[in-house]
Order: structure tokens, then sequence, then C-alpha cells
């Protein structure tokens, strides 16, 4: 079995503070009618005049989707006096369209927000983090052989790791609001809540460079 070669360990860290780009609006819908599949949207007077709402706000319909039906029946016949409770997801691109959309929400006397996900371009920032500390590993292995007397000759291995860490989450539960949108007139939005938010992403890595004796 091969020994080990000399090496000298070289850890680095790197962490950035980033905004989220996007969000998902997670949003229940008390409909007094059961209809099944994407005919909700269209048919289900509860969950249609929320839709109108949010696409007067500048949504697109594609922006909406159904993602579940709870039906809730009155007698013992299946659909047969029922309701049902429609569970969405509301896409939103645009954050600066939060405060209105949470207050068109809250408006409509059977909708309820359930929660926010925030969305983070994730994937960038990480790949710019690694290339950043893979070159600050190398100047610093540099440095560090110089001052040994020693030259690098190489990799002998390599670790990376990732570490996202997001604020928790106030938690709260959407209530009807009796009243037109509360946005107007610059007035403060229905609900107390973040509608910004970021997360620090960490990028950590060792590097074991291969040294020449002295």
């Amino acid at each position: 079995m091969d020994s080990k070669p000399d090496t000298i360990k070289i850890s680095v860290q790197e962490r950035e503070q980033i905004h989220a780009d996007h969000a998902d609006l997670f949003v229940t819908v008390k409909g007094s009618s059961a209809f099944a599949g994407d005919e909700a949207l269209k048919k289900a007077r509860e969950v249609n005049q929320l839709l109108n709402e949010l696409t007067r706000l500048g949504l697109s319909s594609e922006d909406i989707h159904l993602q579940g039906i709870f039906l809730e029946t009155g007698s013992g016949a299946l659909f047969k006096s029922s309701s049902a409770t429609y569970r969405l997801r509301i896409k939103c691109e645009k954050l600066d369209l939060i405060p209105a959309l949470i207050d068109s929400i809250s408006a409509q006397k059977e909708a309820s927000l359930e929660r926010i996900a925030w969305k983070y371009p994730d994937d960038m920032v990480r790949q710019r983090l690694l290339e950043l500390a893979v070159s600050h590993a190398k100047i610093k292995a540099e440095k560090i052989s110089s001052s040994l007397g020693v030259k690098l000759l190489g990799v002998y291995d390599f670790i990376e790791n990732y570490l996202d860490e997001e604020p928790p989450l106030p938690h709260f539960q959407a209530q009807p609001a009796a009243r037109s949108s509360g946005f107007a007139n610059n007035a403060s939005p229905t609900l107390g809540m973040d509608i910004h938010h970021t997360k620090s992403v960490q990028v950590n890595i060792d590097i074991w460079f291969r040294v020449s004796t002295f």
C-alpha cells in the first residue's frame, strides 16, 4: 500500500448573504361546491374569484397551480351537498408584488395564506463561492509552501461542502379582511409578516496539497 505523500492542508470558508429572487405562496380556498381537477380553477366560484383578482394584479394564469382538493360531504352520498377546500400554489417572480398579493388574498372571505416559500439563486452563488474559495486556498498554499521552503506538486485530496442558513419564518395565519386593498395610498399591509427575505450561503473546502521534501 502506498504511503501518504507529504502534504499541507488548507481550509477555506466563503460566505455570502443572498436575497430571495422569487417566491411560492401556498393558499387554501374554501369552496361551496366541489369540482375535480383543473375545472376547479374555472368553475369553483371562490377559487375563480381569487384567480381573477390575482391576474388583475399582474400574475399569469400559468403562475397559479392547483395542488390538491379536500372534499367535505354534508351527507352520506358522495358529491351530494359537498363542499371542498382547494390548495393552490401561486408562483410570484416579481417580489415587489408580494405585499399586494398578501393583501388581496386576505381580503377574500374564503381564502387563507398558509405560508410563503422563498426561492434563491443558490446554484449560481455556490459556484461563484467555490471558485473564490479554491482561488484563495491556492494563494494560501503558495505562501505557506514558500515559507516552509518546499514546492507545491499537486493536489492529494479535495473535500467541499455547503451550508445554507435561513432565518426562521414567523408563524402566521392570514385572516379574511372585510375591506378593500390596504396598500392604496401607501397604507400598511394587512398582515404583520416578512415580505423580504435573505439567507446565508457558505462554502467550506479542505484541500491537501502535495509538497516536495525539504
